[in-house]
């Protein structure tokens, strides 16, 4: 996703620290002014983008000398208190908003199953992994694939159960649509139920389910109708290449949550940086 790497591992680039920097919040100072000397804020972003990207552990950070674990990991809760990843993530969108132009008219709806070895909050057991624990990422994307809404619920939380949360979680304004610009809304046939049609006509979405197999007979294939759901399963996709995210190992939902604003805040960066 456009990140530099290094023979020592993985930096934030100067285009991302630029948009990180402005976010932190200021620097406690000692009143005497006799502790040790505090580490960069650059180096801490480093080893929490470092244990990000590969899915290390924080206290392998004391092998890389980029970061001490301590300094990484208490840095990484300063900001997550202080909300700097999720804004991460707004500000990137907002500059999606204004360099490219947020595609609300087609959105798409997926959640995406990892596992959670150690359990923890929003985990449960994974129907499709003899019932170990794991946790559940359910992404809203729009029509070129950046990241617009997230959610997270245990493995065993049906796909349409996050929806709410997921569209709720939209950190930026969501114009309103109107009959000459609809919004439609994708999603596959785990969301084939009454209350999910409940919810498209609540947030005014134009719902879009694909036929069940006794129905895909009676619908003619057309060029103009190509399948548009495929954007948030690449999302999913460019979210494992982030491997803390593959497997979960953080038992609390906010630090789990935190690295993923971290991560959409990169991808949707990239998208407004690296327009197509």
């Amino acid at each position: 996703m456009g990140l530099v790497k290094q023979d020592d591992g993985w930096r934030v680039p100067d285009e991302l620290w630029a948009k990180l920097e402005p976010l932190l919040p200021p620097r406690p100072q000692h009143p005497l002014g006799c502790h040790n000397p505090r580490t960069p804020d650059r180096r801490a972003m480093d080893g929490i983008l470092l244990v990000l990207r590969t899915g290390m552990q924080w206290r392998a950070l004391k092998a890389t000398g980029i970061c001490g674990p301590s300094s990484a990991y208490r840095r990484f809760r300063e900001w997550l208190e202080a909300g700097v990843f999720l804004e991460f993530w707004r500000q990137g969108l907002l500059a999606y908003q204004a360099v490219v132009g947020i595609n609300w008219k087609w959105l798409s709806l997926d959640g995406a199953m990892g596992k959670a070895p150690l359990g923890g909050e929003k985990t449960g057991p994974n129907p499709t992994d003899r019932a170990k624990k794991g946790t559940k990422k359910s992404v809203l994307t729009d029509g070129r694939g950046a990241p617009v809404g997230i959610a997270v619920g245990g493995a065993n939380t049906p796909d349409f159960k996050l929806m709410r949360s997921t569209v709720e979680s939209i950190p930026v304004p969501r114009p309103a649509p109107t009959e000459g610009e609809l919004q439609h809304l994708c999603v596959d046939l785990g969301y084939d139920y009454d209350e999910v049609r409940r919810l498209a006509e609540e947030f005014e979405f134009t719902l879009h389910l694909p036929p069940r197999e006794q129905d895909a007979k009676k619908v003619k294939r057309s060029a103009r109708k190509k399948a548009r759901r495929w954007v948030v399963e690449r999302t999913h996709s460019w979210l494992t290449r982030f491997r803390r995210l593959l497997v979960r190992w953080e038992r609390r939902a906010d630090t789990y949550l935190a690295m993923l604003h971290f991560a959409l805040g990169i991808i949707t960066w990239f998208h407004a940086l690296l327009p197509k």
